[in-house]
C-alpha cells in the first residue's frame, strides 16, 4: 500500500483557531488515513487529542490492516495493525457478553433429546454469541477494521476502537477496493487543505478572539492562577479595532466607554471559559481568583487519588468509576466549585498520561 504524497508536517503557527474547525467536514468523520500519517499527525496545541493532516482537524479513523501481534486482558484486545504503510496498536475492548462467555464459572447448558431438531431459541442465541466472538477474537495474520479516536499514550499513538470487527477476505477483494478508494480520498480530499474564506475569519466574534489569546497566555507563560486584571490589558487591541472600525461619517452616539466594553468583554470571555471547564475558582471569594485547569496540579492529584481509592471498592472493581462519581467526590474533597467540563478535562489528561484509562459509559479506572 504506497500512499502518492508524504504528510505535510504542520507548523504550530499555521494551526487554524479551534473556532474553524467545525468548518471542515473531515472534523466529525471517520478519516480513512494511511497508518503512517496517522503516527506522523502533529496533536493540536489547543486542543489534545486533536490531530492535524495537512490543516484538517482530525480525532477519529478508519483503517483497514492485517494483524500482526496480539495480547489480550481481561477487559479489552491489543491488536497490532499493519496496512502496508506502518503498524499501530489498536485498544479493543470486550463487551459483557463476550466477557460472560470467557467466565469458566458458567455452565453451559445442554440442550434435551426432546428438543433436538426443534427450533431450539437457547442454541441460536449461543451460535449467535460464537458468530460474535468469531468476529471480535482475531488471531495474527487475520484482516481487522477499525474505527475509533486517536489517542496519545506514553508517547505512542494508538487507535481506542468504539467498532472493530474480522474481515473475511479469502480473495482480497476488500483489500483491493480500499486500496483503491484511499488514494483517491487523499487526491481529492486528504491532500487539499481547507480554504478558509475571507469573510469567515473576519466573522470571528471578538469573544472567539479574546478566548484564543487568553488560551495563548496560559499555554505561553505555564499559568495556573490569575486574577482579571492580568488578562484584560491583552483584549484591550480587540477594543480599538472596533473602535476604529466605526465610520467616521455617523454621528457619535453615546454608548458605553472603551473601559466598560473592555471590563464586559473579560467579564463574557471568563464566563465561557469557566462554562467550558478551561478555568475554575476554587474558592469563591471578594478576591476573584481563577485557576487554570490544566495546570492545576492539586486537582488532578485528587482525582487520581479519588480512582485509585474507590477503584479498591468491589463496588466499583469491575467498570471503575463513573464520571458523576468522581465529580460528587471532587465537589466534598477539594472544591463544590469544579464542574464537569473541568473534570472530563482532567480525565483527559490523566488519561493521555496512562494514569487511567474509560471503560464503557463514562467510567475510569486505573491503567
Amino acid at each position: 500500500m504506497a500512499k502518492t504524497q508524504a504528510a505535510a508536517v504542520e507548523d504550530p503557527a499555521e494551526e487554524p483557531p479551534s473556532a474553524m474547525w467545525g468548518l471542515d467536514p473531515l472534523f466529525s468523520a471517520f478519516a480513512r488515513l494511511f497508518v503512517r500519517d496517522i503516527l506522523h499527525m502533529t496533536e493540536s496545541t489547543q486542543v489534545p487529542g486533536i490531530y492535524f493532516y495537512n490543516s484538517h482537524p482530525i480525532y477519529k479513523v478508519d483503517v483497514l490492516g492485517t494483524v500482526v501481534y496480539k495480547r489480550e486482558r481481561e477487559d479489552f484486545f491489543c491488536y497490532g495493525v499493519d496496512d502496508g504503510t506502518g503498524v499501530i496498536n489498536c485498544l479493543c475492548w470486550k463487551n459483557d457478553r463476550l466477557k460472560e462467555e470467557e467466565d469458566p464459572n458458567k455452565s453451559e447448558g445442554k440442550p434435551s433429546d426432546a428438543a433436538q431438531g426443534a427450533f431450539n431459541p437457547i442454541i441460536e442465541l449461543k451460535k449467535l454469541q460464537q458468530a460474535q466472538k468469531n468476529l471480535c477474537c482475531l488471531e495474527i495474520g487475520e484482516l481487522l477494521r477499525v474505527r475509533g479516536p486517536v489517542k496519545t499514550s506514553r508517547q505512542q499513538r494508538e487507535i481506542m476502537a468504539s467498532t472493530y470487527y474480522k474481515v473475511n477476505d479469502p480473495v482480497m477483494t476488500a483489500q483491493i477496493a480500499w486500496m483503491m478508494e484511499v488514494p483517491q480520498l487523499y487526491r481529492l480530499c486528504y491532500d487539499k487543505p481547507l480554504q478558509h474564506s475571507a469573510t469567515s475569519v473576519t466573522a470571528l466574534t471578538p469573544i472567539s478572539k479574546a478566548k484564543d489569546i487568553i488560551q495563548t497566555f496560559f499555554k505561553q507563560r505555564s499559568v495556573s492562577v490569575f486574577r482579571p486584571y492580568d488578562v484584560q490589558d491583552l483584549l484591550q487591541p480587540l477594543i480599538s479595532c472596533q473602535t476604529q472600525t466605526t465610520s467616521v461619517d455617523e454621528e457619535p452616539v453615546a454608548g458605553p466607554s472603551v473601559c466598560q466594553q473592555l471590563r464586559q468583554l473579560l467579564r463574557e470571555t471568563l464566563e465561557i471559559l469557566h462554562k467550558e471547564g478551561i478555568i475554575y475558582r476554587k474558592v469563591k471569594s471578594q478576591d476573584e481568583v481563577y485557576q487554570v485547569t490544566a495546570q492545576d496540579k492539586d486537582l488532578l492529584i485528587t482525582v487520581k487519588d479519588i480512582i485509585r481509592e474507590d477503584t479498591k471498592r468491589e463496588k466499583y472493581a469491575e467498570k471503575g468509576c463513573h464520571i458523576l462519581h468522581i465529580l460528587s467526590a471532587v465537589r466534598q474533597r477539594f472544591s463544590l466549585n469544579v464542574n464537569r467540563a473541568a473534570l472530563e478535562r482532567v480525565l483527559k489528561s490523566l488519561e493521555c498520561n496512562s494514569d487511567i484509562i474509560s471503560t464503557s459509559g463514562d467510567h475510569y479506572t486505573m491503567f
